[in-house]
Protein backbone atom coordinates (compact mmCIF):
# COMPACT_ATOMS: atom_id res chain seq x y z
CA UNK A 1 0.00 0.00 0.00
CA UNK A 2 1.14 2.76 -0.75
CA UNK A 3 0.76 6.44 1.37
CA UNK A 4 -0.08 9.91 0.74
CA UNK A 5 0.77 12.17 4.11
CA UNK A 6 -0.28 15.53 4.80
CA UNK A 7 1.51 16.62 7.77
CA UNK A 8 0.34 19.90 9.58
CA UNK A 9 -2.73 21.16 8.44
CA UNK A 10 -3.67 23.78 11.11
CA UNK A 11 -7.49 24.44 11.83
CA UNK A 12 -9.28 26.46 14.24
CA UNK A 13 -11.86 24.48 15.99
CA UNK A 14 -14.64 24.97 19.14
CA UNK A 15 -13.81 21.13 20.31
CA UNK A 16 -13.75 19.97 24.27
CA UNK A 17 -15.61 19.58 27.19
CA UNK A 18 -14.90 23.13 28.59
CA UNK A 19 -17.32 25.99 27.84
CA UNK A 20 -14.34 28.35 27.20
CA UNK A 21 -13.04 25.96 24.71
CA UNK A 22 -16.25 25.77 22.88
CA UNK A 23 -16.67 29.74 23.15
CA UNK A 24 -12.59 30.84 21.91
CA UNK A 25 -11.48 27.92 20.05
CA UNK A 26 -7.83 27.00 19.78
CA UNK A 27 -5.81 25.41 16.74
CA UNK A 28 -6.17 21.98 16.09
CA UNK A 29 -3.19 20.51 13.81
CA UNK A 30 -3.93 17.16 11.62
CA UNK A 31 -1.76 14.85 9.90
CA UNK A 32 -3.03 12.23 7.52
CA UNK A 33 -1.88 9.09 5.88
CA UNK A 34 -3.93 7.95 3.28
CA UNK A 35 -3.50 4.40 2.36
CA UNK A 36 -3.52 3.25 -1.65
CA UNK A 37 -2.44 2.11 -4.38
CA UNK A 38 -0.93 4.68 -6.72
CA UNK A 39 0.65 2.42 -9.51
CA UNK A 40 -2.29 3.11 -12.04
CA UNK A 41 -2.29 6.97 -11.43
CA UNK A 42 1.31 6.88 -11.97
CA UNK A 43 1.38 4.72 -15.04
CA UNK A 44 -0.77 7.03 -16.34
CA UNK A 45 0.09 10.42 -15.08
CA UNK A 46 -3.49 10.43 -14.04
CA UNK A 47 -5.00 12.89 -11.28
CA UNK A 48 -8.34 10.35 -11.25
CA UNK A 49 -6.75 7.36 -10.44
CA UNK A 50 -5.26 8.91 -7.06
CA UNK A 51 -6.58 10.99 -4.49
CA UNK A 52 -6.57 14.65 -4.61
CA UNK A 53 -4.61 15.74 -1.17
CA UNK A 54 -5.66 19.57 -2.17
CA UNK A 55 -9.49 18.74 -1.88
CA UNK A 56 -8.80 16.16 1.12
CA UNK A 57 -7.06 18.83 2.83
CA UNK A 58 -9.77 21.30 2.15
CA UNK A 59 -12.82 18.43 3.40
CA UNK A 60 -10.48 18.00 6.70
CA UNK A 61 -10.01 21.61 7.88
CA UNK A 62 -13.82 21.66 6.66
CA UNK A 63 -14.71 19.39 9.90
CA UNK A 64 -12.01 20.50 12.29
CA UNK A 65 -13.44 23.62 11.18
CA UNK A 66 -16.96 22.78 11.63
CA UNK A 67 -19.23 21.23 14.14
CA UNK A 68 -18.10 20.91 17.79
CA UNK A 69 -17.40 17.73 19.56
CA UNK A 70 -16.80 17.05 22.65
CA UNK A 71 -13.94 14.11 22.56
CA UNK A 72 -10.60 14.44 20.18
CA UNK A 73 -11.38 11.26 19.36
CA UNK A 74 -14.62 11.53 18.04
CA UNK A 75 -12.69 14.50 16.25
CA UNK A 76 -10.29 12.10 14.58
CA UNK A 77 -12.83 9.55 13.52
CA UNK A 78 -14.82 12.28 11.71
CA UNK A 79 -11.73 13.14 9.89
CA UNK A 80 -11.03 9.32 9.02
CA UNK A 81 -14.84 9.16 7.72
CA UNK A 82 -14.71 12.23 5.51
CA UNK A 83 -11.05 10.58 4.12
CA UNK A 84 -12.42 7.04 2.94
CA UNK A 85 -15.23 8.79 1.19
CA UNK A 86 -12.49 8.68 -1.40
CA UNK A 87 -12.65 5.67 -3.79
CA UNK A 88 -8.65 5.40 -4.18
CA UNK A 89 -8.34 5.72 -0.74
CA UNK A 90 -8.22 1.87 1.24
CA UNK A 91 -7.14 2.85 4.64
CA UNK A 92 -5.97 6.58 6.63
CA UNK A 93 -3.97 7.01 9.94
CA UNK A 94 -5.04 10.49 11.16
CA UNK A 95 -3.37 12.24 14.10
CA UNK A 96 -5.03 14.94 15.68
CA UNK A 97 -2.74 17.47 18.07
CA UNK A 98 -4.35 19.58 20.62
CA UNK A 99 -1.41 21.50 21.50
CA UNK A 100 -3.69 24.38 23.63
CA UNK A 101 -5.45 21.68 25.64
CA UNK A 102 -6.28 23.18 29.05
CA UNK A 103 -3.47 21.39 30.74
CA UNK A 104 -2.17 22.68 34.21
CA UNK A 105 0.84 21.48 34.17
CA UNK A 106 3.94 22.06 31.23
CA UNK A 107 2.89 19.92 27.68
CA UNK A 108 4.12 20.15 24.16
CA UNK A 109 0.90 18.65 22.75
CA UNK A 110 -1.66 16.17 23.33
CA UNK A 111 -2.71 13.77 20.48
CA UNK A 112 -4.77 11.10 19.40
CA UNK A 113 -3.69 8.60 16.44
CA UNK A 114 -6.53 6.02 14.95
CA UNK A 115 -6.16 4.10 11.71
CA UNK A 116 -9.01 2.87 9.88
CA UNK A 117 -9.77 0.87 6.66
CA UNK A 118 -12.58 -0.17 4.29
CA UNK A 119 -12.63 -3.66 5.89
Amino acid sequence: MDRVTLHGLRVRGHHGVFQREREQGQTFVVDLALGLDTRSAAAGDDLTRTVHYGVVAEEVAAVVGGEPVDLIETLAQRIADQCLTHEAVQEVEVVVHKPEAPITVPFDDVTITIKRSRV
